[in-house]
Formats: C-alpha cells, sequence, structure tokens
C-alpha cells in the first residue's frame, strides 16, 4: 500500500510547500524501499535526574501497564527497561549518576528556563525497528540525514546496536535504529542487565497496588504520543518526522480557542496505535510575539518558550466498557485521585461524543504528563475539537504556574 493512500482527515490549512513535499518524500520513500525496511517503535527512551529513576519507575508501573524487567548498568548511566510485551515498545527509563554530567541532551533543557530546573530530565525519543539496519543508514545519509558516530554513541552510553540520528531542530528528539528479525526479543545490553532490588521492590509495591484497586485489566498500552513545536516548525517537523520513519499524515485540526493545531501522524505498518503509538504535534497557529495584538491564549508556544520542544504526554489507553456502573476511564481517574494522584481537570468527553479523556499533573521526575483516553465502540479519532480546547487550556494553567515558580526560584 502507498504511504499516500490514507484517507486525511481535520479541518487545518496546510502551505502548498507542505502539500508538494509531503506527496513527493512519501513517494520517494516508499520508491526506495525505507518505507517497508522501517517498522514498529521498539522503545521510548526517557532520561530523568539523579535518583528519580525508582520512583519514576514506580509511578509508571502503576498509572500504565508496563512491568519492570531489569536494569542496565554502565559507568554514568543506569537504565530501567520496562515491558508490556513483545507487541507494545518498551519504556527505556535512564538516569545519569552524576548530576554534573555534560550531554547534548541536557544542553537542550539548558536553553529554557523550566527547563533548566530538570537539566537531565527530558524525553528523548524513539527506537525503530528495521529489517536492514545498513540499507536504512545507507539510505538516510543519502537523503541528508546525519547520525551520531559510534565514537558519539559509547561516549552517551546508548546502545552499541543502534543507529541515532541526531536531535532534530524541530522537536530536540532523536530517532534510533535497529536491527532485529520478527519474533526475535528485544536486548539491550544482555551481558549488562541484571535485576535490581530496589527498582524491582518499587515495581512490586506499585502492581501490588494497581491490583487492589481493580485498574491492572483496564489499563491497555501507550495509544500516542503529543509533542509540542514552535508555530513555525509545525510543517518541517512533520515532514522531517515522515521522512525519518515509516508513518503517514493523518490529518491536522485548528483549535482557534487555543490558537493552536493538533496534528496526527499514524504507522503504514501498524493500524492498532497500541501496538505502535500514533505521533502527535501541536503547534501555536501564530509566534509569541503576535499574541498582544490576537489578544488570543497561547498555551501551546508558552510551554515550548519555558521548556524546548519536546514531548508534552503520552497516551495511555484504557478498555472501553463499565466498572462499578462508571465508564472505564471515570473508575481509573477517580481511583488514582483517591490514593493521591493529580490530574489537571475533570474527564471530559462522554459516550455520545465517541470518547472520554483526561491529563494528570505533570510527572515530578520526568515533565511528563499521562493521558488517559477511552474509546466507545468503532470511534477512530483521537479527540472531539471541544476535548482537545478543554486539554489544552488546562495543561496552560499549570504551565504558567510552573513559569511563576521557576521565577520565584530563580
Amino acid at each position: 500500500m502507498s504511504s499516500l493512500d490514507f484517507p486525511r482527515y481535520g479541518d487545518k490549512q496546510n502551505s502548498p510547500f507542505f502539500e508538494e513535499f509531503l506527496a513527493k518524500l512519501l513517494e520517494q520513500r516508499d520508491q526506495v524501499g525505507l518505507t517497508e525496511l522501517i517498522r514498529q517503535i521498539d522503545a521510548l527512551m526517557i532520561a530523568v535526574e539523579p535518583g528519580h529513576s525508582v520512583p519514576y519507575v514506580g509511578e509508571l508501573c502503576l498509572m500504565t501497564p508496563y512491568h519492570y524487567l531489569a536494569t542496565i548498568e554502565s559507568e554514568r548511566h543506569s537504565t530501567h527497561v520496562l515491558r508490556i510485551d513483545m507487541n507494545a515498545p518498551d519504556v527505556l527509563v535512564r538516569e545519569v549518576k552524576d548530576p554534573n554530567t555534560r550531554s547534548i541532551f541536557r544542553s537542550l533543557n539548558e536553553l529554557y528556563p523550566i527547563g533548566a530546573h530538570k537539566p537531565n530530565a527530558r524525553y528523548m525519543g524513539e527506537a525503530f525497528r528495521v529489517s536492514d539496519l545498513g540499507q536504512v543508514v545507507e539510505l538516510q545519509k543519502s537523503r541528508d540525514v546525519r547520525f551520531f558516530n559510534r565514537d558519539q554513541i559509547r561516549k552517551l552510553e546508548m546502545p552499541d546496536a543502534m543507529a541515532i540520528v541526531k536531535p532534530s531542530p524541530y522537536t530536540h528528539n532523536i530517532v534510533g535504529y535497529w536491527e532485529r528479525p520478527e519474533g526475535e526479543p528485544r536486548d539491550y545490553a544482555p551481558t549488562r542487565s541484571a535485576v535490581r532490588e530496589d527498582v524491582r521492590r518499587a515495581y512490586l509495591e506499585a502492581k501490588d497496588a494497581q491490583a487492589e484497586l481493580g485498574l491492572e485489566a483496564l489499563l491497555l498500552p501507550i495509544d500516542h504520543l503529543a509533542t509540542r513545536i514552535y508555530s513555525q516548525n509545525r510543517e518541517a517537523a512533520i515532514l522531517e518526522w515522515l521522512t525519518l520513519t515509516s508513518y503517514y499524515y493523518w490529518g491536522s485540526y485548528d483549535i482557534v480557542s487555543q490558537n493552536s493545531s493538533t496534528n496526527v501522524t499514524k504507522s503504514v505498518h501498524h493500524p492498532n496505535e497500541l501496538e505502535c503509538p500514533a505521533k502527535v504535534f501541536t503547534a501555536a497557529n501564530h509566534p509569541y510575539f503576535v499574541n498582544h495584538l490576537l489578544k488570543l491564549p497561547s498555551p501551546t508556544e508558552a510551554f515550548v518558550r519555558n521548556y524546548g520542544p519536546r514531548l508534552h504526554h503520552l497516551a495511555v489507553a484504557v478498555r472501553d466498557g463499565e466498572t462499578e456502573g462508571k465508564a472505564n476511564i471515570d473508575y481509573v481517574v477517580g481511583t488514582l485521585r483517591d490514593c493521591g494522584k493529580e490530574f489537571l481537570l475533570d474527564v471530559i468527553g462522554s459516550k455520545e461524543d465517541g470518547l472520554k479523556q483526561v491529563f494528570s499533573s505533570a510527572s515530578e521526575y520526568s515533565s511528563l504528563i499521562v493521558e488517559y483516553v477511552q474509546r466507545f465502540g468503532d470511534f477512530q479519532g483521537f479527540f472531539t475539537k471541544e476535548n482537545v480546547a478543554e486539554l489544552t487550556q488546562a495543561a496552560g494553567v499549570e504551565e504558567n504556574l510552573r513559569a511563576l515558580e521557576a521565577e520565584v526560584a530563580a
């Protein structure tokens, strides 16, 4: 199937440049074989501050279906591997051991006022399974894609078997490729992997609580990943992502009341997002310096100016159905609230709308928000325009409070 054969959704108008090069890039990607060579996301990489990885593993294992598998120890990092099964991507939680360790990822954080408060904490990017690593790298280099060299990868203590694209100028994320035959296990560093007792305790405590609360059967894998970018980089970021991956352009919606747009891409190979999450890009419709003229809110641009371009939230799917007379998402959120987890707003949407959604507060360890989303029946979309406007507004309120706190702390 051609990468251009999928139906288009949304009402956001793109530029002639975007439409021209969307077609050219995807046609050429298909023709040279990259679409077939690049398969699903195998791992999501998240970095946290020293001392934060163990509680963050516990938090993720309570709020998502992930399980702790093992820890990879290297000279400067501990990397905890979380897994659901081989059908969903792993999460690699990476902790730097020395808070003064310098890296390109830390430098990206330090450019921004709130990002600089946790200079080692950021979502790093995705690692894709490919069927022929050498061919993928050769083809991508011929398209002017730039990679870290082997010495740089060793200094960063990233998996040796990966080829890693340098951070995007638009999203500040990396994309990694590694060769793994379909059906073979994911082994990142088998000779340096072991179960760490403190991480195992945090994991077991979280899973015991999850089972006791009745959440275990209700939480499904990650549905989508949402990145926030500067307004002027919207089209370039989408086209770059489609150049680096085997995703296609699903469409864009204009959220006029929040002065932003939501732009969705999906895997060509995996129509089920729970096997390969959708990638969403949110950008303001106008740059910050015209806001005083437009008199419109600009929560997305404010986030990027405070944190830098980066992943804003990961969305966890909730199984359709009811528990104790409530929609499963209402039960999940109510139960988590009762045990101390905070959310930015009440669950929004309805069964009649086709889905319900909510944002958690940002994690104190990773700064990432967890979204829960429950679709009803055969609803296929990612949001309603009313829902996403409310979510964007609620996230903007929290980000403004964090900005004020950062100013006071400074």
